[in-house]
């Protein structure tokens, strides 16, 4: 599998070039299934919010980008339809556009539906992460994005790359998300962690960790 971990989609043409290198082809050949399960776990989510991310009418660009087919991928759903039914829709696609919410939420709900056991599988499969999207995909999400309480308790989420990720840095609506207030995050983490903009996606590949950016990130190592 191939990441795109954007803090607020295809926001520029240096992501949006990286995403056509990690496709191998253009979007317009390119079958895509957007997932907006993570929307629902998180206090501020709506069904409205969840509308607006699948028509492609909010402000950060992921379905509206010329995709050959569309399809909606509901995490929460998959269990009660078995894997002999969805299992293929997710093969046959070439790229997953995962929403922006509840990290732990996202988290919880494709080990439930069993989407994280298969993605090892699907080596030239792009996953394209938004926010908590790209969150997910790291050893932990830090104490400091923990809204959704799991099961298991703590902030750990699939491990697939082996830092963590800060969205959102200095964005205006977000006070919070200072570079001083993403460096005492990182400071908590036993893993390295990026604190990205939202001009800014890190694109894995073949093992190779690349920051793409047409505004401001830090690396903050272990």
């Amino acid at each position: 599998m191939k990441l795109l971990l954007t803090s607020a989609g295809v926001k520029n043409t240096s992501i949006h070039d990286a995403l056509v290198d990690l496709l191998g082809k253009p979007v317009a050949e390119s079958n895509a299934l957007c997932i907006p399960t993570a929307g629902y776990g998180h206090p501020m989510g709506t069904p409205a919010g969840a509308w607006r991310f699948i028509t492609g009418q909010s402000t950060t660009p992921m379905c509206e980008l010329g995709w050959k087919s569309m399809g909606v991928l509901e995490l929460t759903a998959l269990p009660s339809i078995g894997a002999r039914r969805w299992i293929p829709w997710v093969q046959e696609a070439d790229v997953l556009l995962v929403n922006g919410g509840d990290a732990l939420y996202l988290c919880h709900w494709m080990r439930q539906s069993g989407l994280a056991d298969l993605l090892p599988s699907l080596q030239e499969l792009v996953w394209v992460g938004l926010s908590a999207g790209s969150m997910v995909m790291a050893p932990r999400i830090g104490e400091d994005f923990v809204e959704w309480k799991p099961p298991t308790g703590d902030d750990s989420t699939l491990g697939i790359v082996d830092f963590s990720v800060f969205p959102h840095l200095d964005h205006p609506a977000l006070p919070e998300n200072t570079m001083a207030d993403a460096e005492r995050w990182a400071a908590g983490l036993s893993n390295p962690a990026y604190a990205i903009d939202d001009d800014t996606a890190i694109k894995v590949s073949g093992g190779v960790v690349e920051v793409v950016s047409e505004g401001h990130w830090r690396l903050f190592p272990a």
